[in-house]
């Protein structure tokens, strides 16, 4: 059977505006701009398996104008994916369907989650970084694939996109090709009331080949998309289009981006030629998308046979090998117990990290040039250039925003677990990229330094006070603050061990050991008894990070003079607060509690009853000395002791 390009195109452009109409919400003016290009994708270019969706060797696909989901489920209930039913299709964003608003990672075919306007671009630079870095490894027989990334007006807008192109030129990624749905028109209008950007400039300034197509025109797109197959550079393909193609007086409107067509969708089928009910294919067009999948499943049945035979390939998209890690983990607290290091837990953090990377190839990342300063560059750490792919450091540059995305590209595309670093104050700039990471629940280490106002001199722009808080809010998201180095060391085995992302928070300032041994990782449970109270508990010191180590020192003052106290670390509080109530209340005794971190008071108000005391900082910090810093908002062993006291008296 010969492949109709435009009956192809109809069917997904009629079946994404039956699936918004159903709906009665949702985006109709996406899917029916970008149809024609996407069914040239898929029918001579995409390299995929409906029955194997998760094929290491296939091509990913990412749309960062995560809007036009419509389109996304078409795609891939044409084509062959046999979860994607009609029936999910006519589920489009209902609770529990397959096909959500915005594309998720849990919908079969989808490889990454999208919404956020320019996340998906930086994603799918990450992606293409990865492939490239298992090419460089495994060779071209077990990975040798293209990332396609759909991109809109207005993820060329937001300010991540910049960040992206700019390193993605930089690392001539020519295995990745971005479609741009050049529409010109966003919700509040046509392009120009907010832009006066020339993109094949930009794209060319940042090293980009720059490619032209009639979005509309199956030759021209053919065309272009047949000259990015050999590019040596990075490619993005111009497609220009017309929103909303079809649909009457709301074609080229910012009305149909956003709205079901209703009155207009009589109008839209007319000019499509469809005369059939909604959510009714023929036979005919369901024969001519399956043969999209021809190539991928040929390809497929070949690369399996290649891949089963290269056992340490195979291992490595498994995951990683954790004996060796478990071994570097065991040897490290070890040497920790016996040595006690006083260091800062960024110092420890990269005795940990070169470690790790001397015991696990998967093991990836890089920092936001302050490689020297998170300590995240190591020994082991081997930079990756356009030149050689064959390494585990990245210069992300001056980008915590495309850091954050790229890393989350890594971890989708597989083969890594990646790291990204950066100061804990500029969290902030990763912040999106974060939440999306949780969203999709992938394996990575977020490693945050200069944890707190013991940053000093360098003031309250870099001094981080709330951003514990705000991370610990994001679902299923870790948060790990350590106190020491043994507990650093137990902070990444347990991340390590996790599904999901973790940010590892380290300070700036020396630090003791607090543990006194380390045959069990006691992080594991989030918190522990770090000290024991030795008869009956009348007070207990609850800290994290550095403040452990100042629980401590007020500990020993406070037994002499007969108060019985226990200090609780918590180097975890996320951890800890999965553990049932039994176990929480076990750790923490029933005692009066005195909180103690540097940082905002609103983590600690679940566990705060009304004869408890919250020593917190919900102001901003000042620029002094970290000594000085500690001293004048209330961080001393003295102060600790005062308000122990106070306490005690009530």
């Amino acid at each position: 059977m010969k492949q109709d390009f435009k009956k192809m195109a109809t069917a997904a452009r009629v079946l994404a505006a039956d699936m918004v109409e159903k709906a009665k919400s949702g985006h109709p003016g996406a899917p029916l701009g970008m149809a024609d290009v996407a069914t040239v994708l898929y029918a001579k270019f995409l390299r995929f398996n409906p029955k194997c969706p998760h094929w290491f060797d296939r091509d990913r696909i990412v749309f960062s104008n995560g809007h036009a989901s419509a389109l996304v489920y078409t795609l891939l209930h044409l084509s062959g994916y046999p979860k994607i039913t009609m029936a999910e299709l006519k589920r489009f964003r209902q609770l529990g369907s397959l096909t959500p608003g915005h594309p998720e990672i849990t919908t079969e075919g989808v490889d990454f989650a999208t919404g956020p306007l320019g996340q998906g671009l930086a994603g799918a630079v990450g992606m293409a970084l990865a492939e490239r870095m298992m090419n460089a490894e495994f060779g071209d027989e077990l990975v040798n694939h293209k990332t396609y990334c759909f991109v809109g007006d207005g993820c060329l807008m937001e300010g991540i996109s910049e960040e992206a192109i700019s390193l993605a030129g930089v690392l001539n990624l020519k295995n990745l090709i971005v479609l741009w749905d050049d529409n010109t028109v966003t919700i509040d209008g046509h392009t120009e009331i907010a832009t006066k950007t020339n993109m094949k400039k930009r794209f060319e300034a940042n090293g980009w080949q720059v490619l032209k197509c009639n979005g509309h025109n199956y030759k021209s797109i053919e065309k272009a998309l047949k000259k990015a197959q050999k590019a040596k550079k990075t490619t993005m393909i111009d497609c220009k289009t017309t929103i909303g193609f079809g649909a009457g007086d709301w074609a080229n409107t910012p009305k149909v981006h956003g709205t079901p067509l209703g009155e207009m969708m009589a109008t839209f089928k007319k000019n499509m030629k469809w005369s059939l009910p909604p959510f009714e294919m023929p036979k005919e067009i369901y024969d001519m998308w399956h043969l999209c999948a021809k190539n991928g499943i040929e390809k497929y049945n070949e690369w399996s046979q290649k891949a089963q035979k290269n056992k340490a390939f195979i291992d490595r998209i498994k995951g990683i090998n954790p004996k060796e890690l478990t071994n570097a983990f065991k040897e490290l607290k070890k040497q920790f117990v016996k040595e006690k290091p006083e260091i800062a837990t960024r110092k420890s953090g990269q005795i940990v990290l070169q470690k790790m990377l001397e015991a696990c190839p998967a093991l990836v990342g890089g920092s936001a040039d302050l490689g020297a300063s998170n300590l995240t560059k190591t020994a082991a750490s081997k930079p990756i250039s356009a030149k050689n792919y064959k390494g585990n450091y990245i210069n992300f540059g001056i980008r915590e925003h495309a850091m954050g995305a790229m890393t989350n590209g890594i971890a989708a595309h597989g083969g890594f677990v990646p790291y990204a670093s950066t100061f804990f104050v500029f969290s902030d700039y990763m912040r999106p990229a974060l939440r999306m990471a949780a969203l999709m629940n992938l394996k990575e280490l977020f490693i945050f330094t200069h944890d707190s106002i013991g940053v000093g001199e360098d003031g309250p722009t870099h001094q981080p006070v709330e951003h514990l808080a705000a991370l610990r809010a994001i679902p299923n998201m870790r948060v790990f603050r350590p106190g020491g180095a043994v507990e650093v060391a137990e902070s990444y085995e347990a991340a390590m061990q996790l599904d999901g992302p973790s940010c590892i928070v380290l300070s700036r300032q020396n630090l003791p050991t607090i543990r006194r041994e380390s045959n069990t990782n006691l992080v594991q449970q989030g918190a522990y008894v770090a000290r024991a109270p030795l008869k009956k508990r009348q007070l207990t010191l609850v800290a994290s990070g550095s403040e452990a180590s100042l629980a401590i020192q007020a500990f020993g003052e406070l037994a002499e003079k007969g108060i019985d106290v226990a200090v609780v670390s918590v180097p975890c509080l996320d951890l800890f607060m999965q553990q049932p109530e039994k176990e929480r209340e076990k750790i923490l005794g029933t005692a009066p509690r005195l909180f103690i971190e540097a940082g905002s008071s609103l983590s600690w108000g679940l566990l705060k009853r009304e004869q408890d005391v919250i020593l917190g900082l919900d102001t901003f910090g000042q620029s002094a000395p970290a000594k000085d810093n500690f001293a004048t908002f209330g961080f001393t062993k003295e102060n600790v002791l005062k308000i122990a006291r106070k306490m005690m008296k009530k």
